[in-house]
């Protein structure tokens, strides 16, 4: 059996969150949705829990960072091609995300960051395979 991951985040208004991500294209699970959480698939082994903050809180001592004010994690995701990358960013921003800083570009490997309605750092990246062969073989 593939490992999977899970990560988790906090929110505070899951039915925000959840409209947000559908604008990029996530679909959730109904299986783990309740008025607490939801499953959000980013893949055929990865998975995102979005978490009310009072549920979320059920899970830990320590307390919850404030996403808007500090960055515990920043979840980077690939993409397909450049394409890719700027049509999630752009998805973002129309969903009420913000670009969280300008695009990366070194030749090779592509990326762009933004917050989540709740602050939440993402990177979307796309590296292309060749290009990188070629850098290396420099």
């Amino acid at each position: 059996m593939a490992t999977q991951i899970f990560v988790n985040l906090p929110v505070k208004d899951l039915p925000r969150a959840v409209g947000f991500f559908t604008k990029l294209g996530f679909t959730f699970n109904p299986q783990f949705t309740d008025e607490n959480a939801t499953c959000m698939i980013v893949g055929k082994e990865i998975f995102v829990m979005l978490l009310v903050e009072k549920f979320f809180k059920t899970f830990t001592g320590k307390e919850v960072a404030d996403a808007a004010k500090s960055t515990e994690v920043i979840v980077a995701l690939s993409a397909g091609s450049r394409q890719e990358v700027d049509g999630m960013l752009d998805r973002a921003r129309a969903a009420g995300g913000k670009e969280s800083r300008p695009p990366q570009d070194y030749g090779w490997m592509y990326g762009r960051g933004f917050e989540d309605v709740d602050g939440h750092l993402w990177e979307i990246l796309y590296m292309d395979e060749e290009a990188l062969k070629k850098q290396q073989a420099k």
